[in-house]
Parts: C-alpha cells; structure tokens; sequence
C-alpha cells in the first residue's frame, strides 16, 4: 500500500522509518506519474503505517489515495473526528493497466490514465456519519487503488488518519482492556477517585504507556485530538491555511519541508502561524488535562461541591503518541454539608466563630415592627466579609475589619439572613449584635486609626510615653503593660492581635490606669499617658482597651517599647 500527498510521496517515504515500501506494477511508470504535479491535483495520499493530521473545511470534500498492490492484503483504516463529526466513505477501484491495448509494453499516455482513475466512481467498502473513532478492517484486500473521501458539514475542523497493510504487527494505538470502564470508587465534595484497568499493552507487551485524565463540566469526549481541540486549537494544531491564497497541496514549506525558493523559510511549520488563518482569542474553556504515567488510580481535586463533572481517560502509547479512549464515565460531587442557621436576637452579642475560608448564617427577625436595624459587627482578627438580606433581597455586601455598624431601613414582619465568610489566612472570630432599638449600642465606637504612638524622645530608664486617637463619644480607655522578652517579634505580636480579648482576660498587675476621656473635635481627640515604675534596657508590650457602655471592649493594636538601658 502507498499512501501520500502525491507529491509528497518521493519526500515522505524516505523520511518515516515506519513507511512501508510495498512493491509497485511498474516502479519507474509510477514515479514519472508522482512527478507530474497535475496527476492526482487537490487529492491527497497517505504513509502506510503512519497517522497523518490534516483539515478539513466545512462543505469541501477531501480525497485520499493509496494503493493496494497485491490481492489478499490485510487492511486497517483508522479515521479520528476532532472537533465536528465526519462523514466518510472507503471505496476501491482496479488500477489502470500499465500498457496499451496493442500490447507494446510502452506505458500509456498519462493523461489517459489519469482519467481511468478519476472518471471510475469504485466500489464502496464502507461508509459513516457521526463524530465517533471508527475503524474498517479486513483481513483480505483485493488489489486495487483505494479511495477515502471526508466531509464536514458542521464546520472547518481537523481530523486524523491511520491506515497500514500490516495491523496485526503494528498495533499503534494501546489495547484496552477487556473492561474499559472507567470506576468512580470514591466521592466526596471536592474530590473524586477513579481507577480503571491497565491496558494489556502495557501490561503484556510492554509497551510505555500513559495515562491522562479529562475533566470537564460539558460531556464526555470520543477521543484525545477532539480534547486536544477544545483545549486550542492554536497550541495543538497547525492552523487551518486560507484557501486559494498561497497555498497549494504542492507547496512543502506549510509542511515543514524546505522549498526551492526563500519564501518559504517564513513558513515552516515552526512558524506555522506565520500562514495561520487569525482568529480572535477565545476564552479558556473549564477542561483540564491530567497526564499521570501508568498508575491506573487517580484521586481528582479542588472540584466544587453539588456538580457533575464528566471524566475521560486515554491511555497514550509515548512511542508513537496515539492513544486509545476508556469509556468516559460522570459523577457528581457531593453537597455542602448544609450549615446551621444561628437566630439573632434582639440587643444581645453572639460570638462567632468560622473556620479559614468557611462561611457561617445567621439569621435575624424582630418580633415587632421597626423602621430600622442596625447591625454592629467586631471582627476579632483578619477582616471577614458580611452579606445581608433582607426576604432574599441583597441590602449590603462589604469587607469588615475592627469595629463596623450598619443601619438599614427597617421593613414589618422582615427577616434578615447573614452571611459571614472568614479569611483566606486563618481562622476568623467576631461578635455581632442586631437590633431594632437604635440608641441600643453595645460596641464602643473606634477611630479610624487604631495605633498606640511612643514618644522616643520622652522614654527614660524607668518610662515610656505614649498616645492615642479617640472619638467623640465619651468611653472608657485602660491601659495595660506586660514585659516581654528581648527577642519578642511583631510576628508574636500579630498572634496576640484577638481585639476581642478585653481586660478581664489580664492579671492585675498588668494594669496601669483606667480613664474617660473625650473631645467634641475630632481633631484633638488625643490623649497621652507616661508608663511609670519600669526597668531600664527592658521590652513591653503595651495595650489600651476601650470599653462601651454595654461592657465590651476592643482593643487598640498593640505596641512594643523598650526602656533606656542608661541614664
């Protein structure tokens, strides 16, 4: 069997170890018709034992040759869809005869041969329709020239070939096994684990193979070149050429091959977009491709909960890279495990707590009518983010960090559902309060800027002076002191930054002083204090609490200082 772009034919065999040089009825006559570049125009001819990839534009049949020289030969023909089904037909026709009816043994004319060939329709062996890798085999060919013609109608689309006269020594494509399924042995929310059986080329003819998982929200697919072309086509393919410009089945350099002219060093197919047809840059569609060697057990990862994903495998043979597909299989992940709503009521602080990156809902519904609520939230540590609706209705949705209050205008017989979800760094913990009554405060308001100031120039052997921003509202503010050792960091520091710890979580001689203090303007709402009865050359960590009229406290970012070591 012959197979080639007929003009490629004297480059290729030569080129592909794998190329079979099969015996023809007159090696001389054929290389004189192959040379002439009008015989065989715009068809095409195929390698015998290798896969080709080519193109196919929506609505323009392609043909392939090949020919099968002595009868009773085995043949395989493989045809792989990509991205659109294909409609094929394999058919057969008797070579012209070699030489002229008066028997002079001189070869015919090529024209009059060329037209025994085109003008013969052959006789059908096979056809189908549809996007699926279909094969035809036959353990005894006739001799004859062999005619494959594709068609996509869908749209321009790639597809691959593999035809060979010797299938059972080839074997290119891996074996599946006897059961080619695939099992889903383990489910979980975010995860699911699959095994399959080993394919006997590998497991008994020793043969590399591969493995490689396909993931995908949309549907199973039949083979590696459709995934492959979904992926992009850009990365995987040669771009489809624009017909009738510059671009013949004659012209080597769109397939590698150097040309006769300078031309074509801009267009060999490492640099194949050069003639690439352009297209506007698509979005990356949610597929991914997995390639884990030759284990045949694979737990998939970080997928969403309560979704169907569908799963295909392909074992890929690394010698000759044609691959065999299992049969694909779906599962869906399981549901979140459905939280707990935690009520709310009227005028009283809860304590939340949410795992790094979790979620908690709480929900609110005042017992009487109102015309607004307020919603005061202390995020202890890491800033959280709140979403709050009113009867399904989104009223808020912001980042909260510190102290934040939210007043909303109230609605009779509302019911409010709050969503609070953690930081991405650790764990999250905050108090909420909701109510309807509006002088109802329990948290004390804050400034904007949290920090404690130490005065370097007024810091002694035995004292420290600091500063601090306060608020309009007249609050309570203690001070606390607690020495600490000299390599104490502000990474330790930050794992002590819980604002929700308030004094009574501190020993009594920790204590400095408590006191009120604050300013109708804003702009002098500034206090200071001198920390007294220190050691020299020693560290401290310094904290002030301000405390609101309902008792909870928050804490100012914590300050470290340290005391003159002489005097």
């Amino acid at each position: 069997m012959l197979l080639l772009h007929c003009p490629l034919l004297l480059l290729l065999l030569p080129l592909s170890s794998r190329t079979q040089k099969l015996p023809t009825r007159d090696e001389e006559l054929f290389q004189m018709q192959i040379r002439d570049k009008a015989f065989f125009h715009d068809s095409s001819v195929i390698p015998d034992g290798a896969e080709i990839s080519s193109y196919l534009f929506r609505d323009t049949p392609k043909r392939y040759f090949f020919v099968v020289e002595e009868d009773n030969t085995p043949l395989a023909v493989t045809v792989t869809p990509c991205d659109a089904p294909l409609e094929w037909k394999l058919s057969v026709q008797e070579l012209p005869e070699e030489t002229s009816g008066e028997g002079s043994g001189e070869p015919e004319p090529l024209e009059q041969q060329k037209q025994q060939i085109t003008n013969e329709e052959g006789t059908e062996l096979f056809s189908y329709k549809g996007n699926d890798v279909e094969y035809f085999v036959s353990s005894s060919s006739p001799s004859g020239l062999y005619q494959l013609d594709l068609l996509s109608t869908e749209k321009d689309t790639h597809f691959k070939v593999y035809a060979t006269t010797t299938p059972e020594s080839d074997q290119p494509y891996p074996e599946l096994p006897y059961d080619p399924r695939i099992d889903v042995t383990s489910l979980g929310r975010t995860t699911v684990t699959l095994a399959w059986k080993p394919s006997p080329t590998a497991s008994l003819l020793k043969q590399p193979i591969q493995y490689c998982i396909v993931i995908n929200k949309e549907h199973n697919f039949k083979s590696l070149c459709a995934v492959e072309a979904k992926l992009s086509s850009d990365d995987v393919f040669m771009m489809a050429p624009k017909p009738g410009l510059d671009f013949s089945p004659f012209d080597f350099a769109h397939f590698g091959f150097p040309s006769d002219n300078n031309s074509g060093k801009e267009r060999g197919f490492l640099k194949s977009s050069k003639f690439g047809r352009q297209t506007p840059s698509k979005p990356r569609v949610d597929l991914h491709k997995i390639c884990i060697g030759n284990k045949n057990i694979f737990t998939v990862s970080d997928l969403k909960p309560d979704t169907q994903y569908y799963f295909d495998m392909f074992a890929v043979n690394t010698n000759t890279n044609m691959s065999t597909a299992y049969v694909g299989t779906f599962a869906r992940t399981k549901e979140e495990a459905k939280q707990k709503t935690v009520e709310l009521k009227d005028g009283k602080v809860t304590d939340v707590f949410i795992k790094r990156k979790g979620a908690k809902f709480l929900r609110f519904a005042p017992v009487s009518s109102h015309q607004k609520v307020t919603f005061s939230i202390h995020s202890c540590l890491d800033a959280i983010q709140i979403q709050i609706r009113r009867d399904g209705k989104l009223l808020l949705s912001q980042s909260v960090e510190g102290v934040r209050q939210f007043q909303l205008r109230g609605k009779a017989k509302a019911k409010y559902l709050i969503r609070l979800k953690g930081s991405k760094k650790g764990a999250s913990m905050l108090k909420i309060l909701a109510t309807t009554r509006p002088n109802k405060q329990s948290f004390p308001s804050l400034p904007e800027d949290t920090r404690i100031k130490a005065f370097d120039k007024l810091r002694t052997c035995s004292s420290v002076t600091v500063a601090w921003l306060g608020t309009q509202e007249r609050n309570k503010f203690c001070i606390y002191k607690r020495e600490v050792d000299e390599n104490y960091n502000e990474e330790q520091k930050k794992r002590e930054q819980n604002q929700c710890l308030g004094p009574d979580t501190r020993k009594k001689s920790e204590k400095v002083l408590c006191k009120y203090f604050h300013s109708q303007n804003i702009q002098k709402a500034v206090t200071t204090e001198t920390i007294r009865g220190l050691q020299p050359g020693k560290s401290y960590l310094l904290d002030v609490y301000v405390i609101g009229h309902g008792g909870h406290s928050v804490k100012y970012q914590s300050k470290l200082v340290k005391t003159r070591k002489f005097c």
